[in-house]
């Protein structure tokens, strides 16, 4: 499909995004710095260029070739280009394989809006979370993933465009908790959108009641995975809530179950908090040539006509994938209440 999906100034409003002045001061950091939401286009929410599984304990930058990643990646986001898309989500956090300086490059070669992430991944029973989370406080893990954005990644001046955590399925683990009201804290004091890897739907009901209870509205919270759950009822009382709905994962292979899912939150009137993307790539360090690299491309190629012919207009399609993740990244606090 080489149709590309832009927004004219009537669309954006039925997309979401409203025009007004307000909306346009409205900014998104990159790699490469921030820009104007109206600058953001096709985005994909949820996608990775690297991913090292080793464990917190073992990972270091020694295991891969960061050009030998640049030259497997820089193919599949020029692709991306090519069809139209501007931006690209990567969700690799710190201690599995978050590189800023390589997405920064990646960025400047693809043309293509980078934005990259703070915060700690603490699902699969906490084996990527570093030793320190045990000792610290929810106010000095909030204090690093601040810093971050305030100073920059690593000693670079590149700064997370969101927070990105993980946790399992609820109820939540006290090491969870604790990354869960870390993030609430630093997007008090910065703006950024919490993406969370989400194991169920109780566990999504727990940090939505969690960052609450730090003053964070819903408005500020990405269910990640949501596809994962089964009981759509989660899926419409988060959203009533107020909660981004994420579902990623498309492929070949999920198309029907993805078009059902968007269509459900459609009928429900709540396709306005809704995102989508395929949480594909990734070089997978410690395999050779970094192993199985899944395209990037599906989502425009394969489920955007998909939802065509399941009756979405263009409009509901630039929503999707151009004003709701707009309004999702836009730096901001949202305070409950």
């Amino acid at each position: 499909m080489r149709r590309r999906t832009f927004l004219t100034s009537a669309a954006l409003a039925l997309a979401g995004v409203a025009t007004s002045r307000a909306a346009q001061r409205d900014r998104i950091m990159t790699v490469r710095g921030p820009i104007d939401v109206q600058k953001l286009g096709l985005t994909l929410m949820h996608e990775h260029i690297l991913v090292d599984f080793i464990g917190a304990d073992r990972i270091s930058r020694d295991r891969y070739n960061a050009d030998e990643v640049f030259r497997t990646a820089l193919p599949h986001l020029r692709r991306l280009r090519e069809l139209g898309c501007r931006t690209f989500v990567d969700c690799t956090p710190n201690w599995l394989g978050r590189d800023a300086s390589l997405l920064e490059r990646l960025s400047r070669a693809s043309g293509l809006h980078i934005i990259t992430n703070t915060g700690y991944y603490g699902a699969r029973n906490h084996q990527f979370l570093p030793a320190h989370v045990s000792q610290e406080t929810p106010e000095q893990l909030a204090a690093r993933w601040i810093s971050e954005f305030n100073q920059g990644i690593d000693g670079t001046r590149i700064k997370p465009g969101f927070i990105k955590i993980g946790v399992d399925a609820g109820p939540l683990s006290e090491l969870n908790v604790k990354i869960v009201s870390a993030a609430a804290l630093t997007h008090l004091k910065t703006g950024l959108t919490i993406g969370a890897h989400t194991g169920d739907g109780r566990a999504a009901m727990q940090q939505l009641d969690l960052i609450k209870r730090h003053g964070v509205s819903p408005e500020a919270f990405i269910w990640i995975h949501a596809q994962s759950e089964k009981d759509s009822k989660y899926h419409l009382e988060a959203a009533k809530r107020g909660c981004w709905i994420e579902f990623d994962g498309i492929s070949s292979a999920s198309i029907e179950r993805h078009v059902e899912l968007v269509a459900k939150m459609r009928e429900a009137g709540s396709l306005d908090r809704v995102l989508i993307s395929q949480d594909a790539g990734w070089y997978h360090i410690g395999e050779p040539g970094g192993g199985n690299f899944r395209a990037y491309d599906g989502i425009i190629t394969s489920f955007v006509p998909a939802l065509r012919d399941a009756g979405f207009s263009q409009s509901g399609i630039d929503q999707l994938l151009i004003g709701n993740p707009g309004r999702a990244l836009a730096l901001k606090v949202r305070k409950n209440g």
